[in-house]
């Protein structure tokens, strides 16, 4: 186990500075994410998820050889017991992947009577808010340790 200030010397400013990006790049995909039949919802992350997502990542990142510029990122929303992949980003297209992560978020459940139409034809409907609750799963792609999940 690691203590505080441990952590605090595996603390990499580029990551920082990383994660923001990858935090804006995450939130403009979810902006046109596909939900359904050739249909795209604009999803919004509440400031909450969205600083427990960056720090989740930073924690899950600072363990590996490259840190984050190392990671694959796939998106996915859930909702009921569907998962729809709405997105994969490479952190840094130039760096050989080492490890990969899945986003799992959720789609806040009191807005399922809203989004019930999206998966029928019909008019574009207002941005879907996401729940601030998540899940991560962390795949090394250099060694056969077995999978961790997060669920935050």
């Amino acid at each position: 186990e690691a203590s505080l200030p441990d952590l605090d010397l595996l603390h990499d400013p580029e990551d920082e500075l990383l994660c923001a990006n990858l935090m804006d790049l995450v939130q403009a995909t979810l902006g046109r994410a596909p939900l359904g039949a050739k249909r795209c919802s604009r999803l919004l992350m509440p400031a909450q998820l969205l600083a427990q997502v960056r720090t989740e990542l930073l924690r899950l990142a600072c363990s590996e050889p490259c840190g984050l510029r190392g990671a694959l990122l796939d998106l996915c929303v859930e909702h009921g017991k569907a998962c729809h992949d709405v997105g994969h980003i490479a952190v840094d297209p130039a760096v050989v992947p080492t490890f990969q992560l899945t986003l799992v978020l959720r789609l806040d459940s009191r807005l399922w009577p809203k989004i019930q139409g999206l998966f029928t034809s019909g008019p574009a409907f207002a941005p879907l808010k996401l729940s601030t609750g998540f899940r991560v799963i962390k795949k090394k792609l250099y060694s056969s340790e077995q999978l961790l999940i997060e669920e935050c």
